[in-house]
This record gives C-alpha cells, sequence and structure tokens, in this order.
C-alpha cells in the first residue's frame, strides 16, 4: 500500500492533535511520541504533527510563518457538503479560522480551514461523474 506521511511544524503539540481530532483525524499511537503526534485521515494518508525542534532537525533550512505566508495547502476529499460543512464547523469551534468563502464550480464545492497555526486545508466534495460530463468524457 502507498502510504502519504504530511510532516507539520506546529507550536502546541497537543492542542494540535485536539484541532485536528476534531476535523476527523483519528490518533496513531504507534508514531506518537513527546515531540510528535500522528493522525491519521484513512489507511494511506497520515499527518505528523511535529513541535519546532523535531520538525527542523536534520534540516539546515529556516521555515517560514505559516501564519504570514504561504507554505503548503492539503485538500481532503469527503463524500458529501454536508461532511464538509460539519468538519469545517467542527474545526471552527476548535479554534481554526475560515481564510475565504466556499468556492462552488458546480461539480465540485471546496472550503478551507487554517489550523490553529494557519497551516491551509481544503475540503472538498467532489461529483466526479458531474466532472466528467462537463469534460465531455
Amino acid at each position: 500500500m502507498k502510504q502519504v506521511f504530511i510532516n507539520l511544524p506546529v507550536k502546541d503539540l497537543n492542542k494540535s492533535m485536539e484541532f485536528y481530532k476534531a476535523l476527523g483525524f483519528v490518533v496513531n499511537p504507534l508514531f506518537t511520541f513527546d515531540d510528535q503526534k500522528c493522525l491519521c485521515w484513512s489507511d494511506s494518508i497520515y499527518l505528523m504533527l511535529q513541535n519546532h525542534e523535531m520538525f527542523i532537525s536534520g534540516i539546515n533550512k529556516n521555515f517560514p510563518d505559516p501564519k504570514q505566508n504561504v507554505t503548503a495547502t492539503f485538500t481532503l476529499p469527503v463524500d458529501s457538503l454536508e461532511i464538509l460543512n460539519n468538519i469545517i464547523e467542527n474545526g471552527i469551534k476548535a479554534g481554526g479560522t475560515v481564510p475565504n468563502a466556499m468556492v462552488d464550480e458546480g461539480f465540485m464545492l471546496l472550503r478551507n480551514i487554517e489550523d490553529l497555526d494557519g497551516h491551509n486545508w481544503g475540503i472538498i466534495h467532489l461529483d466526479i461523474e458531474k466532472f466528467k460530463q462537463m469534460r465531455g468524457k
């Protein structure tokens, strides 16, 4: 199985872990330590929350403040608009912020949320059949 591990530097591991649990991530204790918390979105998407010291260990670069700079964006697919809206509302209650309005492309609905450190996540509902029809495929 192919997996993706996303490493994110965060200021407060426990608060960030609670935020991501509110979005629907599940803690994976196998890869969870004092300086790193592992949460799973699915069997193939792992989120590694790391304190700043852990994140920069072995790297000779500074990292930008994601509240002031775009570093990367991540998009998570969901099965319905209701699930999308629930995730965003749960994220807001857990301290996240919504940087812009929902995008409605007809075949795709997208809402963004920023975590406590400013990392940007898109939550997307994609109707692939509608997209195929629009593209003539």
